[in-house]
């Protein structure tokens, strides 16, 4: 038999490079019941958003960030009396219904300040809330695409800028990955689980509306019942603010919030 192939050796600019997951007590909690994230054919953005603090990289090499998502397993699943879901939501739980569908073309995101030296990628949380998902294989707006009712395992890269002329000979050693098992999840066009829901109407800093108002106006199937609705982290946590909404970017703001009405159930927040 063919000797296994010996891993590769990363270079020092990567090698020492470690990353710390924000918000992970809230991930935490979405994992436990089953994370669900929205795609549509437009695109939507993730909640909770993929946020991270990093370490160890050479404060003066450039440095690239990029995400990429991996399907969990090679099955689809189905949604009750519905045959042309794919997956099954039963008694709190999903079930498999059968073996997945094609794979989406193979996408990655970059971050939009890549390249950026590494004492700046350091120096404050390091936010993807510009990534969308979509279920729309003929996407142009270069998000990503994935299948409605099928697992996704989100992975997170360094990639060290290499000056050298034939740095495409290191491209191997040159980046390392990271992978947080509690940020995987199933892409549906509508939530399947009501405790995801109401996870993210308590923990969404665009849900202000819905945690002020009455339960009984919030949409229905989402009312929260006997169900305890959220721990203490979800009703006090303060969101991390992206570094542009913390510039004022009051359209992301805005999207953001747009696009959390349409995700609870159509009905309009408080102005």
């Amino acid at each position: 038999a063919a000797a296994a192939k010996a891993p590769v050796k990363k270079n020092p600019k990567v090698a020492n490079v470690s990353v710390q997951l924000e918000m992970k007590a809230l991930w935490d909690e979405f994992n436990q019941l089953g994370t669900e994230m929205i795609v549509t054919k437009a695109g939507r953005r993730m909640f909770p958003t993929f946020q991270v603090k990093i370490f160890g990289m050479d404060p003066m090499a450039d440095y690239m960030l990029l995400m990429d998502f991996v399907p969990v397993d090679d099955k689809r699943y189905r949604q009750g009396a519905f045959p042309s879901r794919r997956y099954a939501f039963h008694s709190s739980s999903w079930l498999v219904a059968g073996k997945a569908d094609p794979a989406t073309p193979g996408r990655v995101h970059y971050h939009p300040d890549s390249p950026a030296k590494g004492a700046q990628w350091m120096k404050q949380i390091v936010s993807f809330d510009k990534l969308k998902l979509t279920n729309n294989l003929l996407d142009d707006n270069g998000h990503i695409i994935l299948n409605s009712m099928h697992r996704y395992q989100p992975r997170f890269h360094v990639v060290y800028v290499d000056p050298r002329k034939d740095s495409e000979k290191y491209a191997e050693e040159n980046f390392k990955t990271f992978v947080f098992e509690e940020t995987r999840f199933t892409a549906v066009t509508a939530y399947q689980n009501h405790r995801i829901t109401q996870l993210k109407i308590a923990s969404n800093p665009f849900a202000k509306g819905f945690r002020d108002c009455d339960p009984e106006d919030w949409p229905r199937n989402h009312r929260p019942g006997a169900l305890p609705l959220m721990s203490a982290f979800a009703r006090s946590r303060n969101p991390v603010s992206s570094p542009a909404h913390q510039n004022g970017t009051e359209k992301d703001a805005a999207d953001s919030r747009r696009e959390f009405e349409r995700e609870a159930g159509g009905t309009a927040l408080h102005q």
